[in-house]
């Protein structure tokens, strides 16, 4: 890692101690020996992730009879996703729920269910991550200071602009796209004939607003619960990701926890999983009518040309044997 971005993280981890409050956690970064976890989410406080984290919380706090427990800061408090994950590796933030495109940026084999396309429905993706092909991706973060717990759901991503419906990618050529600060998430934008533009999550509704930006793309809750709809009138069902939540854990502060608790948290992340799916489910739908009723245009596409066109990100991104595997036990599992 270069210097430069352990001292921007570095203060970036100064300041959400402060605003924590918490005096221990300026000492350095050494996990906090208390069973009070801090946990981290950019999204808003009623969004299913969100609830999911908290209803961990309950389970633990129950099963530990108040010994463990989780304080959820949601709503970007602690930083944003790139933020809170450096400061996770160094114990700062114990619990990290993040999107998958951050953690392309430090270990590969999270981009395999990243791909565009890769899962032919819902219950595809959720029958993959739940098998040992979930398991070893999550495993595969732990040299990097990350303890994977588990899959949240993240819905179908589409794409949603300020100009126009798209039917066909001819419709997104020299569109400006945000996405996520992942390589992978600009070279599909970009084999679309669009410009993908990095942009924290939390300053889209700007750069909607102001034109920096034409469009974005994401799934129906986050769509509506940042507002996007408002600005940008356009959205084009190409579901073309159904890449997952991930919820992980610091492995300092992991390390520091009595193998019963690791097996009480591992637990409690398991069956956290159903309760936010439910949640999800019900939370898209509520999305979608109110989109629907608000009277966005909203369109279903054929979506065969966007996958031969993004098709070349797979051979950029599938480069090791065991992403090769990964991707070939996913397949197996679809056929619905």
């Amino acid at each position: 890692m270069a210097i430069r971005n352990w001292s921007f993280s570095r203060r970036q981890f100064v300041g959400r101690a402060a605003l924590l409050g918490g005096a221990a956690m300026l000492g350095g970064c050494e996990p906090r020996l208390s069973g009070k976890f801090i946990a981290a989410d950019n999204q808003p406080p009623d969004y299913p992730t969100v609830r999911a984290l908290e209803a961990m919380g309950r389970i633990l706090s129950d099963e530990s009879s108040g010994r463990l427990d989780i304080k959820v800061y949601s709503g970007g408090q602690l930083g944003n996703e790139i933020d809170t994950l450096e400061i996770s590796k160094f114990g700062g933030i114990d619990l990290n729920r993040v999107n998958l495109a951050p953690l392309n940026l430090i270990e590969p084999t999270t981009a395999v269910p990243g791909l565009p396309f890769i899962f032919e429905s819902t219950a595809h993706m959720r029958r993959s991550l739940d098998s040992a092909v979930g398991d070893e991706i999550l495993a595969s973060l732990e040299p990097h200071g990350l303890i994977g717990l588990c899959f949240y759901d993240s819905g179908g991503r589409s794409f949603y602009n300020i100009q126009r419906p798209i039917f066909e990618p001819a419709d997104m050529r020299g569109m400006k796209i945000r996405v996520h600060t992942s390589d992978l998430y600009i070279a599909m934008v970009n084999a679309l004939g669009a410009n993908a533009v990095p942009v924290s999550f939390g300053e889209v509704y700007q750069a909607l607003s102001q034109g920096v930006i034409d469009g974005a793309e994401n799934n129906w809750p986050s769509y509506a619960s940042a507002r996007h709809y408002e600005v940008a009138r356009y959205y084009s069902l190409t579901r073309h990701l159904m890449a997952p939540e991930v919820l992980v854990m610091s492995k300092m502060s992991w390390d520091n926890l009595a193998s019963s608790d690791k097996e009480l948290v591992r637990e409690a992340a398991k069956r956290s999983v159903p309760i936010m799916r439910d949640l999800w489910d019900a939370r898209v739908e509520e999305a979608r009518e109110l989109i629907l009723a608000d009277g966005v245009a909203v369109n279903e596409v054929y979506t065969a040309p966007f996958a031969a066109a993004m098709r070349p990100v797979w051979d950029q991104f599938v480069t090791t044997p065991q992403q090769q595997s990964l991707v070939q036990r996913i397949a197996d599992m679809g056929g619905e």
